[in-house]
């Protein structure tokens, strides 16, 4: 079998989706082969295309008993997951199949409620539940006020992701603050309501059943007073980097979007960064093969940098630069998902992104870093400082992570 050391077999290898070492999965899953079977990851395949047309991308683990895995722990690479792997050996590779450095090879990063590390809360989007009654492309919009005059202030723009990346339109009716009376003016807008009750009504979700009596309200109610960061809730993982950036009322975010209100440049340049890209690629779930941005596993467990006051004036500048790339006049009429293709993106834009980057990067290092999987190989034991009440890492090592961040933080001074 291919990544077995020789005379030092694992007890068992097996295949499966990549989806066992990304996202939630991973906590859920890999203590119970550490810690309860007692078992250590011997060799690995990280995320491959399986030949066909399903095109499932998979892992390849060889487990062994504890005390019983090779010394060095063969790890192989593929770009894209496709052609002849890379090989590379290590002391210890974690649960997302990168080396472990200085962190404990054990730990997992966990669902977290609130952010552990020190960044403002971000939230979803609006959720209606209401059966689409209550959703407008354009042509509905202009058929049922053809009709409903009256309903105009009434609808806003409701955007989710596929609208955010593609300049697409939608509409919703948002009469949350409306008085009955005005309602009752409006028999279009009445018969949407008893459309809403009645589905529902219809479910079999208790929390659906219960908001069925007040159908003008929204199952998930978010409908910012002031512009918006939003981030895509999935994204290509073709693109280098998931495009996010800002709304602003009327504009009514879905559950797809997540958003930070009241963000500044400092948030959009490190949440834009490679680092920020790195942590959501290796360690938040995906679907399919495309980013999934988890509040809980990405966002509310991504290690932020420390920054001085010129520090951070320069992130802000270089985040400040990305968006006068897109808005320059040959780009300020594509759409993001156009500026985002890899094979489209404009060269000021990527050059843009890239001396961000690399301003981000200093902020965790002086040493430039040569992937993203040194980047979160970089993160992991900044991300077990953050947890170490919880964390299984020796006291010793959870001292030496810190004093690494503290240092390669000064570095850039």
């Amino acid at each position: 079998m291919t990544g077995v050391e020789n005379g030092t077999p694992p007890h068992i290898a097996f295949v499966a989706t990549n989806s066992i070492t990304q996202g939630e999965q991973v906590a859920q899953l890999w203590p119970v082969l550490f810690h309860r079977l007692k078992t250590e990851i011997a060799f690995a395949h990280s995320t491959f295309v399986w030949p066909g047309r399903a095109g499932v991308h998979c892992v390849i683990v060889g487990l062994a008993r504890a005390g019983e895995e090779p010394p060095e722990k063969r790890l192989f690479s593929y770009i894209d997951g496709k052609g002849d792997p890379i090989e590379t050996r290590h002391g210890a590779l974690t649960a997302y199949l990168f080396d472990a450095k200085e962190a404990d090879r054990h730990l997992v990063v966990k669902e977290e409620g609130r952010p552990i590390n020190g960044a403002p809360r971000i939230v979803s989007g609006s959720q209606p539940i209401d059966g689409g009654h209550f959703i407008f492309s354009a042509t509905e919009r202009a058929s049922f006020l053809a009709s409903e005059p009256g309903a105009k202030s009434y609808l806003r723009p409701y955007i989710g992701t596929e609208e955010y990346l593609n300049d697409g339109k939608r509409w919703i009716l948002a009469i949350q603050k409306a008085a009955p009376a005005q309602l009752r003016s409006l028999p279009l807008v009445k018969q949407r309501l008893q459309l809403v009750r009645e589905y529902r009504r219809r479910s079999k979700r208790v929390a659906t059943l219960a908001i069925a009596d007040s159908p003008a309200s929204y199952n998930v109610t978010v409908i910012p007073e002031c512009p918006f960061l939003v981030i895509p809730e999935v994204s290509s993982e073709n693109r280098e980097y998931v495009p996010i950036g800002w709304l602003e009322p009327p504009t009514i975010p879905s559950n797809k979007l997540r958003l930070l209100p009241n963000a500044t440049l400092w948030h959009f340049g490190v949440l834009t960064s490679r680092m920020h890209m790195a942590w959501l690629g290796d360690i938040g779930g995906r679907l399919e093969s495309r980013y999934q941005y988890g509040i809980g596993v990405v966002y509310n467990t991504f290690p932020w940098p420390e920054a001085g006051p010129a520090q951070l004036k320069k992130i802000e500048a270089l985040a400040q630069a990305v968006l006068n790339a897109r808005a320059l006049p040959t780009n300020a009429t594509s759409s993001l998902a156009d500026l985002y293709d890899p094979n489209t993106m404009p060269k000021e834009l990527r050059d843009a992104h890239r001396a961000l980057d690399l301003a981000v990067d200093k902020l965790y290092r002086a040493r430039p870093f040569g992937s993203d999987r040194e980047r979160v190989e970089h993160l992991f034991p900044l991300y077990e400082a953050l947890v170490q009440p919880t964390s299984a890492a020796p006291r010793a090592n959870r001292r030496t992570a810190r004093r690494t961040a503290r240092r390669d933080v000064a570095d850039t001074e």
